[in-house]
């Protein structure tokens, strides 16, 4: 029952950061929420396109060439999601780095995924988490290691909650 009250409070925090962040739509009709990774030396501030719905999140970033330097993609689930539940990169041009966050934005695990070039999807490997997670976060290939970001870290949302940081 505690884990359903932070996931209420989370998606609550989110909706509110969506709706009030005057967030820009991206080209894939998503709405965007400005976020901020925190460390402990500094504030990474990000845009990040929320998939919330089985079918946004199935599509993700596939078929994209590029990705702007700040951007990413948060992948959020109504419910505790398994460690062995991952992510595939089938169609997916870009290499990316995927963060899987607890219910509280805490950083569990940081996972490195290569595009996969087969056209059939059973060849493409997948990456699970190896931890419980609620939502995650891609973004390119090498953004968490050069901003410093790694586990126990955290990423807040809505520009109220990185500004003075």
């Amino acid at each position: 029952m505690a884990i359903r009250g932070v996931l209420l409070c989370f998606s609550a925090l989110l909706a509110g950061c969506s709706a009030g962040s005057g967030a820009a739509e991206p080209s894939s009709g998503l709405p965007v929420v400005e976020g901020c990774f925190v460390t402990g030396a500094n504030t990474v501030n990000v845009n990040l396109e929320l998939a919330t719905s089985t079918q946004e999140r199935r599509k993700g970033l596939m078929g994209r060439k590029s990705l702007g330097a700040d951007s990413g993609m948060l992948f959020q689930y109504q419910a505790l999601q398994s460690a062995h539940y991952g992510f595939w990169m089938y169609q997916t041009l870009l290499p990316l780095d995927i963060a899987y966050l607890s219910n509280d934005g805490e950083i569990r695990s940081i996972q490195q995924m290569k595009p996969c070039t087969s056209t059939n999807g059973a060849e493409c490997p997948s990456y699970p988490a190896g931890v419980e997670f609620v939502s995650a976060v891609e973004m390119n290939a090498g953004f968490y290691e050069a901003n410093g970001i790694s586990t126990g870290n955290y990423l807040r949302l809505g520009q109220q909650n990185c500004q003075g940081r």
